[in-house]
């Protein structure tokens, strides 16, 4: 029989607090955002990176641009801020589907750890009005699709193939879409945090085990959520990203999307986790737990790679022209080193970092891996984005920095403040006590 911990649920500190040490680093790390952005706005604006003709190139394919594919320096802006606006979106669904499977599953490990991922939903909101505003003001940089004249045929704009799109790819749909996909996350979010309060409110523990109404309800509305979630994640995919490059699509895309979301999701999960810890918080979470974390992590980096190969395996090897010209900018043009660098930070390092059992328990490991699958799926994202909105003008500098600054420090600021609202421990959860003791061999 393993040996139960030598803590108790009393050693534990039951509310997160929300310090002002934290958050001035937050702060510290939004105002350092803004500045690099500032920065980088001026020498964009000033001309320093001009050049290239990727984005007019790129245009004749379907990508964004404007009516004529010229580039102009707010579209990388743009581009950068719907970036990061779709990579977040992911982390925070991540959190709340990582939660929602593990309830569907009755599975009791995670009891003790589940409110860290179930206070990422509370960023939704966020890059809802984020993303709203940015179409209004940027759609036409973004989406080709949504050029004038683009669908008449006797407009100078007309386009054969996304006139054939239009019926499912025109403004009122795709934000009649968008609001739908926020309002039903949300909505399933906020009505899990309404089930986890009332059930820390449980006053007799022994009758609520007996009939644990409030956690029956919320593995039922969490099956919900997964189907909404399978259905909603993979259109959303569709629309924000894929209709980037309008003329090309792949079947597999919404699974692609799903994959690079979920790992980088869990790798957020691990270093909050982790963070908790050191920071004398989650002091009943053992190895056993973190085990799980970094298992998930190596699990779902290979699903990634399996998804990522099949999709280019299949394109590459029929090499038909439609297809192909989508891989043309990523595999032999400007982004050739960060199409190698991906495959090397979502795959082969997370494969070898966390192949053993000893480097799954171990924090330090756990924390190099986790921000390199982070690092790494952004990159993806950038992949995913960038050939088609700014072709050859995309880069590393300021711009990019300063943005995703500023989004690492708004999450980090919803969740801590998620966190604080809600014990961290459910103390009346019926599977505490198993994820207390979970052990694992």
């Amino acid at each position: 029989m393993a040996e139960g911990p030598k803590l108790t649920i009393a050693d534990e500190k039951m509310q997160f607090e929300f310090t002002p040490r934290l958050r001035r680093k937050i702060f510290t790390t939004l105002a350092f955002g803004l500045v690099l952005l500032l920065a980088g706005i001026g020498l964009e604006a000033a001309g320093v990176f001009a050049g290239g003709h990727g984005a007019e190139e790129h245009a004749l394919l379907g990508g964004g641009g404007d009516a004529h594919g010229h580039y102009h320096w707010t579209k990388r802006l743009w581009a950068n801020l719907w970036l990061c606006c779709v990579y977040f979106t992911g982390i925070a669904l991540a959190g709340v589907f990582f939660v929602s499977v593990n309830y569907v599953a009755w599975a009791g490990w995670s009891a003790l750890i589940k409110r860290v991922p179930e206070a990422f939903g509370g960023f939704l909101p966020i890059t809802f009005v984020l993303m709203l505003i940015l179409f209004f003001v940027a759609g036409h940089d973004l989406f080709h699709w949504t050029h004038e004249g683009i669908t008449d045929p006797k407009h100078p704009n007309y386009d054969a193939i996304i006139a054939s799109k239009a019926a499912y790819l025109n403004v009122p749909f795709f934000l009649g879409r968008t609001i739908v996909y926020f309002g039903l996350w949300y909505l399933l979010f906020a009505y899990f945090r309404k089930l986890s309060k009332k059930e820390d409110q449980v006053s007799d523990y022994r009758a609520y085990l007996e009939n644990p109404t409030t956690y029956n309800r919320r593995v039922y509305f969490s099956a919900v959520f997964l189907v909404v979630f399978a259905v909603t994640t993979s259109m959303a995919a569709w629309d924000w990203v894929m209709s980037i490059d309008t003329h090309w699509f792949s079947t597999m895309f919404g699974w692609y999307n799903f994959a690079s979301w979920f790992v980088a999701g869990m790798a957020t999960i691990t270093l909050a986790v982790i963070y908790l810890k050191e920071s004398g918080y989650l002091k009943l979470v053992n190895q056993h737990h973190l085990h799980d974390l970094g298992k998930f992590m190596f699990a779902f980096s290979i699903f990634w790679t399996y998804i990522w190969f099949s999709q280019f395996l299949l394109i590459y090897y029929a090499h038909i022209p439609e297809e192909t010209f989508y891989w043309e900018p990523r595999l032999f043009g400007h982004y050739r080193e960060v199409f190698f660098l991906n495959l090397f930070v979502n795959f082969t390092f997370p494969f070898l970092a966390l192949m053993t059992k000893e480097s799954k328990r171990t924090t330090i490991f756990l924390k190099i891996a986790a921000i390199a699958i982070l690092i790494g799926h952004y990159l993806d994202f950038y992949m995913m984005i960038m050939p088609g909105t700014v072709g050859d003008n995309a880069g590393f500098f300021l711009l990019e920095f300063g943005t995703l600054s500023i989004f690492i420090a708004v999450f980090i600021f919803m969740v801590a403040r998620g966190l604080a609202q809600l014990p961290l421990i459910p103390k009346n959860d019926p599977y505490l006590k198993e994820s207390i003791y979970f052990t694992q061999f």
